[in-house]
């Protein structure tokens, strides 16, 4: 059976569904945008056309778009190809939409719930077994017009004609660049990458028992290494403390057992302070930084010291030629190891989650600089550094050898890519050629 996706039904008209929504709006595609009242369905199209950003580009798009409400006009997702969930990230929210669209939509119509990390086998669990055919994770990410990024991830009983669909339509149609998840815990982006952040917060306390500063950390875990300027805490505060106290509390009951962030999931204790005062961030107006308005008008930037428990103005940090680049990882002061921890630590991480999380580095590769603006991917670090240099760095620590590394290193193999990044190092230890972007 083959499935073309021609229309799109949206469920859910927050941020993530209006995105959703006027994307495919703006490719010219018919769109029913439902919300649970008429007041939520006047603010999603409120976003459409008047968002930060707009979710289309050209107000007159917006006419492709039927709005409604979920209790209403339900049963009107019979009239279209594609009907993607995108309701708040709650479990029994989800399950108990799929149940009642089940009988309403129309057979072989393709289903997707846009979920960052709530695995499909619980969302589906004792569903229909048509509709456990016929779905499938579409992760966007946010703002979905912007971010490149978009995870497809299949369920055991999800149809090849499915992932063919969404595949073509998301990637071919709507410019993003797919990559294949499986079906666990934050799949591939949020789950490396809330990895660097959580692990990267407990690393930085010690950092700073050690005199390394704040500022220096945020500079060290940007450029040098390839990472936005925001590093590790201005990205959170962007974030949310909050929303990284959920992260760690999803992570503690759905990681593996034995999984290497499992160390992580709690906050630091200076940093579970700043949760409980509602130091939470930029939504808050302060977290690890705050902007402070002077009398004469300018504005200054201050800094949360964690080690003195006080704000302080902020610094801006120097790095000397040795900890400009990745070859930090390998310098012998509390700087170079704290870099080694959390930058070391997320490579490491990331070598060992192949096949759990995905069938191989390039979709990981992918996930990271297309979901996060890496400027490379970690099996892209691991060739920048050299991969035997962190092989020996590791053995010499006393440390078990991550599965892609051990791969690498039994294949007699020097780097992960080659050819320009033409072919990659697969789990067999052959290299196959790169599928196309």
């Amino acid at each position: 059976m083959s499935r073309e996706i021609k229309s799109v039904a949206v469920i859910g008209g927050g941020t993530m569904g209006t995105g959703i929504a006027g994307l495919c709006a703006q490719r010219g595609h018919k769109v029913l945008l439902l919300d649970v009242s008429e007041e939520a369905v006047e603010k999603a199209r409120e976003r459409i056309l008047n968002g930060r950003p707009p979710a289309v580009d050209e107000p007159e798009k917006a006419d492709n778009i039927t709005f409604g409400t979920i209790d209403a006009d339900l049963a009107q997702i019979a009239n279209y190809d594609w009907i993607c969930e995108a309701v708040i990230e709650d479990l029994e929210t989800k399950r108990a939409l799929f149940e009642k669209m089940e009988p309403l939509r129309r057979e072989g119509s393709v289903i997707s719930t846009n979920t960052s990390g709530i695995p499909l086998r619980d969302v589906t669990e004792g569903l229909p077994d048509s509709l456990r055919r016929d779905i499938a994770v579409t992760h966007f990410f946010n703002p979905v017009k912007i971010m490149r990024l978009m995870e497809l991830v299949p369920g055991e009983d999800t149809t090849p004609d499915v992932m063919d669909a969404l595949a073509d339509f998301t990637g071919g149609g709507l410019g993003k660049g797919v990559v294949y998840a499986k079906d666990t815990v934050n799949f591939i982006g949020n789950r490396i990458g809330c990895y660097w952040m959580l692990s990267g917060l407990h690393y930085a306390t010690h950092a700073l028992e050690n005199g390394v500063s704040m500022e220096e950390i945020d500079a060290l875990m940007s450029g040098p290494v390839g990472l936005p300027p925001t590093g590790l805490y201005g990205l959170i505060d962007l974030i949310g403390l909050d929303v990284m106290d959920l992260v760690g509390k999803n992570l503690a009951v759905n990681l593996p057992d034995g999984d290497a962030g499992a160390d992580f999931v709690a906050l630091p204790v200076p940093i579970q302070g700043m949760l409980e005062r509602g130091q939470i961030g930029r939504k808050a107006g302060a977290g690890f930084y705050r902007m402070q308005k002077l009398d004469d008008g300018s504005r200054k930037t201050e800094v949360f010291d964690l080690t003195a428990g006080d704000w302080r103005d902020f610094r801006k940090a120097q790095l000397d030629d040795a900890h400009g680049s990745l070859d930090v990882l390998f310098t012998d002061d509390a700087a170079g190891r704290f870099a080694w921890q959390i930058m070391g630590g997320t490579l490491c991480y990331a070598a060992d989650l192949i096949p759990e999380i995905a069938d191989d580095v390039v979709n990981i590769d992918r996930a990271m600089t297309w979901g996060f603006a890496w400027g490379q991917g970690p099996f892209q670090m691991l060739d920048a550094l050299g991969p035997t240099r962190v092989i020996e760095k590791i053995e010499a620590g006393g440390g078990a050898l991550p599965k892609m590394l051990s791969v690498l290193k039994d294949a007699g193999a020097e780097t992960f890519y080659r050819n320009d990044g033409a072919a990659f190092l697969d789990r067999d230890g052959n290299y196959h050629q790169t599928p196309p972007e």
